[in-house]
């Protein structure tokens, strides 16, 4: 067994380091390598480069009453020292760096920020400051239990450690901004004091106002002092008093203004409403104390804000449809002081319960850049590009602008690639089953929409169904369905689930998938590369036979043979199709003549076309100069021309192509379309690799097949997901190795000195489909689930040194699990196992072995076994 370090990012050499902290559909703020509060994305949108006023800690050491040091609580400043762009006026580019990041006050020489997801540990040292100061940053992240993992809030410990041979008093100032002058309202601060100091700003627009906004920093520290406002003048009075108040020593004196502010001062930055937190702690020679803070946050009310990039039903809401809503976690707590004080009160549960997770994350025998690809794309469930709807529902964009959603709508062909929801908040992805049959699908034809218009209610969006998204999500119920064993959910969603499957053939499907039933794709085929493909290929027939699979499993549960039957008459006719006539000898090409024009017009609609592409479809598809199709694939090389194989296997579904061409084509993926260096290739599409880097592309024309004129859109580029899923595809056919060096090649491009090791990007930040990363836990385990059935079982397919270690999660539980050639153990860390059987590598054990080794009993046929239970287990 081995170990995963943990990487650690130096301020100096690590300054797009941003670790974020906050709920699932909740928001978050982000604390850097060098300490600085950043990214403030809480008020219901991105708002990536954002401060919030002078949000920042500071800490103070004093000896027998004299101030021995006063630091702000920040590493070495790394940005640029010219001025920032995103700050307005006098405070902007040519100005300096950004006042609001003080900059111009004391800081520590050196600072570093070690994770992994969902902790993060800091340590700041300076000479002049006496003892090192350590914070632990977190926000609760516990799989299964959505709730807490939901919660608004940033939890901070600060342990001051004394070195000296003296006593020292040492303080923790929390300075909170209530950034709130742009809103109709001003600020009012409140402060709370007893067994819990909650400091807390709020507008004066009521709760139910779509700005209503509250702010609070709380701690249950004995010893503390505080002031309501820091001083309001002009100019830069407000921060001169402020440092001259926390630098003098002693406790704070109050400082409270009669009514909210209302007057701007000279200088905008200084205009904004503040208050300040201090902690006071006496540390005996050569010991440590620890003193924590909470940053919670109350936006209840999320607006509407964009403008709908593509068509949608409901672009132009009629006066009755709201544009807002409350955001889940507003029904959960009524303020940001309740969250405060339920995050302090429940302080070292929410922390060891995520700290449990942490630490099984990383005490793992997962190659270390596997490892580290899964736990930093969990932080995506935490960014803006996520929100949960007033009744839980879970709802994503697809990624971040700087300051909006990226391609709103849960989009099914991008959701389609992460594997983290389903395994660790099972009941939020069957959420968005729930709201793409409900929501997306045509109840006449059983076409779904790719994309959720909002506010729910509203209407189906006019997106045209797109052939990866809708039978994923086929696909993607089956699997949910065997996750939870909720055979009632299944029957409540089934003849959605069968509508979608038959829009193949269904005579309103204006774009003719498979109208005579062959079991193979043809007609006009949107995809997740955002235009269609025309003609056989083995990408999207794939993700049909994967559905007429997992159709003919849930029909045959529900009752239904002859449907079953039906569906596997046409699953073996278009697998055999497919083998025979898509498969060159190396990999799976499309089946098109690009120089045919006339492929184009059966799909002509009157009046133009649908597509977020304007004009008639000739006009969108056919180069007249090149005499082609435009955006096909035709001979090429595509990443994920065997995708849905990647899908079926993590569910246990039958083989889609044949095993030994399944192999041949990935092995022929990674020859023909990783690049040792991005800097030798032309791309034209979006950059997200270059130069030294690697990566593996979405297309290529390898061996001087012929080339597309105008290939599939993003031919050049290498998206973060697809590379992930392929990289689980080497493994699945034993390239380990080459397996783990895709995943290399993204992490590698996300290092700290070139990129966030927590923001990997697409479409925008925070990008949903690199949550693909997640499935090579469960294909390096060998692991299989079936709730229904009470069935778990792990074959790994990697170790170290004869052992194999790793997290799991089926559903209703999770754990660690750790088997050697003759022994495993199991623990089960939360929720509830329930298991019929657990089969081991080859050995099977049956429930009353299971309750046996567990001490416990055997209830209907189940060894039911709880959080804390630890199964030792021979396999000899």
């Amino acid at each position: 067994m081995t170990k995963n370090d943990r990487q650690i990012f130096d301020a100096r050499t690590s300054p797009y380091a941003v670790f974020p902290l906050g709920g699932i559909g909740a928001g978050t703020v982000g604390i850097g390598a060098d300490g600085r509060l950043q990214d403030w994305e809480i008020f219901n949108r991105p708002a990536k480069g954002s401060v919030n006023g002078f949000s920042h800690f500071a800490v103070r050491a004093e000896r027998a009453g004299e101030v021995v040091d006063t630091r702000v609580l920040h590493g070495p400043f790394t940005g640029n020292r010219t001025g920032s762009f995103l700050a307005p006026e006098f405070n902007g580019y040519g100005f300096g760096p950004r006042r609001q990041q003080m900059t111009g006050f004391p800081s520590f020489r050196s600072s570093s920020l070690a994770g992994p997801y969902p902790a993060a540990d800091l340590t700041f040292e300076d000479p002049a400051f006496p003892g090192a100061v350590d914070m632990r940053a977190l926000s609760p992240f516990v799989p299964l239990e959505d709730r807490d993992s939901s919660m608004p809030v940033a939890m901070f410990e600060v342990t001051f450690n004394n070195p000296g041979d003296t006593p020292l008093d040492y303080t923790l100032f929390g300075c909170l901004a209530f950034d709130f002058v742009d809103l109709e309202g001003n600020a009012e601060v409140d402060i709370a004091t007893g067994d819990r100091t909650i400091l807390t700003g709020r507008t004066t627009l009521g709760e139910d106002h779509p700005d209503h906004r509250q702010l609070s920093l709380a701690t249950d520290h004995d010893d503390t002092s505080h002031q309501h406002h820091l001083y309001r003048g002009n100019w830069f009075d407000t921060m001169e008093v402020y440092w001259a108040d926390i630098a003098r020593g002693g406790r704070l004196r109050d400082r409270k203004y009669p009514s909210a502010k209302s007057s701007v001062a000279n200088n905008q930055a200084d205009a904004i409403e503040h208050s300040l937190l201090a902690a006071h702690v006496t540390v005996p020679a050569g010991e440590s104390r620890t003193v924590r803070m909470a940053l919670s946050w109350y936006v209840p009310n999320f607006r509407k804000y964009w403008l709908t990039t593509f068509p949608m039903a409901c672009c132009k809401p009629s006066a009755e449809v709201q544009t807002h809503w409350k955001n889940y976690y507003a029904t959960q707590w009524s303020s940001a002081e309740e969250v405060a004080r339920v995050a302090l009160d429940g302080w070292a549960d929410l922390r060891d319960r995520t700290l449990a997770f942490r630490n099984v994350l990383s005490d793992t025998t997962l190659p270390p850049a596997v490892a580290d690809a899964v736990g930093a794309n969990l932080s995506i469930l935490k960014s803006p590009t996520v929100a949960r709807l007033e009744d839980g529902t879970f709802y994503g964009f697809e990624g971040c602008h700087a300051s909006a959603g990226c391609c709103e709508g849960s989009c099914t062909h991008v959701w389609n690639y992460q594997q983290a929801l389903p395994f660790l908040f099972p009941s939020l992805e069957r959420s968005m089953r729930i709201a793409d049959f409900e929501e997306n699908q045509d109840p006449e034809s059983g076409g779904m929409a790719f994309r959720i218009a909002l506010p729910k209610g509203v209407g189906r969006s006019s997106v045209r169904p797109c052939a990866d998204g809708q039978f994923g999500n086929v696909m993607k119920a089956y699997r949910d369905w065997k996750l939870s064993g909720d055979d009632a959910w299944l029957r409540s969603l089934w003849p959605s689930i069968k509508s979608a499957i038959e829009f193949a053939w269904h005579p309103d499907n204006p774009d003719r998938w498979d109208p005579d039933q062959t079991g193979v794709l043809s007609g006009r085929q949107h995809h997740t590369l955002d235009m269609e493909l025309f003609g056989p290929n083995s990408w999207l027939a794939g993700f049909y036979l994967g559905a007429l699979s997992a159709g003919a499993e849930m029909a045959e549960f529900v009752g239904e043979a002859d449907t079953a039957a039906q569906y596997r008459a046409l699953f073996e006719k278009g697998k055999a199709w497919v083998g025979e006539e898509l498969f060159n000898g190396e990999w799976f090409a499309q089946k098109i003549d690009i120089a045919d024009r006339d492929t184009l017009a059966p799909f002509q609609e009157p009046g133009g076309d649908a597509s977020h592409i304007s004009g008639s479809i000739f006009e969108q598809y056919w180069s007249e100069e090149h005499g082609e199709l435009k955006y096909q694939i035709g001979a090429g090389c595509a990443i994920d021309q065997v995708l849905a194989e990647w899908h079926a296997r993590l569910y246990g579904l039958d083989h889609l192509y044949d095993p030994n061409d399944f192999a041949t084509a990935v092995r022929a993926i990674y020859e023909h379309n990783f690049v040792e260096r991005l800097g030798d290739l032309a791309n034209p599409c979006r950059v997200f690799g270059l130069e030294e880097e690697s990566g593996t592309t979405i297309c290529s024309w390898p061996r001087d097949v012929p080339r597309p004129a105008i290939p599939v859109p993003y031919s050049q580029e290498t998206m973060h997901g697809f590379e992930y899923a392929f990289g689980c595809q080497l493994m699945m056919i034993g390239e380990i190795d080459k397996g783990v060096r895709v995943f290399e090649a993204v992490r590698d491009r996300y290092a700290g000195h070139n990129r966030n090791p927590w923001n990997e990007f697409e479409c925008g930040s925070n990008y949903a489909r690199s949550m693909a990363a997640y499935a090579a836990v469960p294909i390096l385990s060998g692991f299989t689930f079936d709730a229904g059935a009470a069935s778990m079982g792990f074959a790994p397919i990697h170790d170290a040194n004869g052992t194999f270690r790793s997290i799991w999660s089926n559903g209703t539980a999770w754990g660690q699990v750790t088997l050697t050639d003759d022994a495993a153990e199991l623990t089960v860390m939360g929720g509830r196992l329930e298991l019929g059987e657990l089969t081991l590598r080859d050995k099977t054990l049956d429930a009353a072995a299971l309750a046996d080794a567990a001490g416990g009993a055997v209830e209907e046929g189940r060894a039911r076994l709880p959080a804390g239970t630890k199964l030792s287990l021979a396999l000899t």
